[in-house]
């Protein structure tokens, strides 16, 4: 599937610009794109077209996939449980779906291993000084920041500096230091941000966090992220603070939940890794068709500053 995705990469980008630029898309959407799977074990593959990528994996993506599949029935649904594989540019994820009146009620994915490349790596942001990250995969290499230690919190009130910072600070990493996936060294450098609050314990024991996560060109992830949920729970393990096993809760910035945990441990080259585990929900908000005029003088839309972030470091 990685092959796949370096063709629509380089071959035929054509199609995402037109589907997430505007007129037709907007800078907070994604696009899924089922094909037909390379590995045997799996139904189906998709590709992950975000406004600046093709993110190798996503967890929010793969659980909105799912559930189309399901309830349009491009894949049979069974009560109480659906089981099946999906082939992505980062191998062979496992679907479990709870199915009732044909409807998904929660989908988990077992992910491909995460993984943390560095913890506490000191950063200097141009207009605004050094900042510490941690750095890790969990679909797509990701940097993690503590929200609190660069006086922010993840609310809506703080909405136009996290973006703005966030990517200031992904683009700071991006100069100084380029993690390559030990699997694929095609897999290069950090794309994405989290911005990440402290732990807490809820009253069943459970370990819960909010975080909000800043896609390119400057928006946020209306899930809690799949993907990097995954990377926190790599993180989190990696420093003792989250068990095999051990629930936990992460939030987005709009209250939305996936319920997680690490099923076991491996290796991924050189790294500690973690399997990890998501659950979350999906509901199909509508049917569309997409129409290309031939003389549509844009025929890969457009996009305006007041809706796509176009900053600048400071000088």
């Amino acid at each position: 599937m990685y092959d796949k995705l370096q063709y629509f990469l380089t071959q035929k980008d054509s199609l995402r610009q037109l589907l997430l630029n505007e007129p037709r898309g907007r800078s907070s959407m994604n696009t899924n794109l089922i094909l037909p799977a390379c590995d045997p074990r799996a139904v189906a593959g998709f590709l992950i077209m975000e406004s600046e990528e093709y993110a190798p994996m996503s967890g929010s993506n793969a659980i909105c996939t799912a559930t189309v599949l399901l309830e349009t029935g491009m894949v049979t649904m069974e009560y109480p449980i659906t089981k099946f594989n999906l082939d992505t540019a980062t191998g062979l994820i496992g679907i479990t779906a709870e199915c009732e009146a044909g409807k998904c009620k929660s989908v988990s994915f077992d992910n491909a291993p995460a993984f943390v490349v560095a913890l506490d790596m000191k950063i200097d942001v141009l207009g605004f000084g050094a900042v510490s990250v941690d750095i890790a995969w969990g679909g797509l290499m990701y940097v993690l920041v503590d929200a609190a230690s660069c006086g922010l919190k993840v609310e809506n009130s703080y909405g136009p500096r996290l973006v703005e910072l966030g990517e200031r600070i992904k683009r700071a990493v991006q100069r100084e230091y380029t993690p390559v996936h030990p699997e694929n060294p095609m897999i290069r450098g950090v794309t994405i941000l989290a911005w990440t609050h402290p732990l807490e314990t809820e009253a069943d024991g459970s370990q819960s966090a909010l975080n909000t996560v800043v896609v390119s060109p400057g928006r946020f992830d209306r899930s809690p992220s799949g993907a990097g949920t995954c990377a926190r729970l790599a993180v989190l393990h990696a420093r003792g603070q989250l068990r095999e096993g051990e629930i936990f809760r992460h939030r987005s910035i709009i209250g939305t939940e996936f319920v997680t945990h690490i099923r076991g441990t491996t290796k991924v080259g050189q790294y500690d890794a973690v399997l990890p585990t998501v659950k979350g929900r999906a509901w199909i908000t509508s049917f569309k068709e997409i129409v290309l005029d031939p003389s549509d003088p844009f025929p890969e839309g457009f996009r305006v500053g007041d809706q796509w972030q176009m900053s600048t470091d400071p000088e």
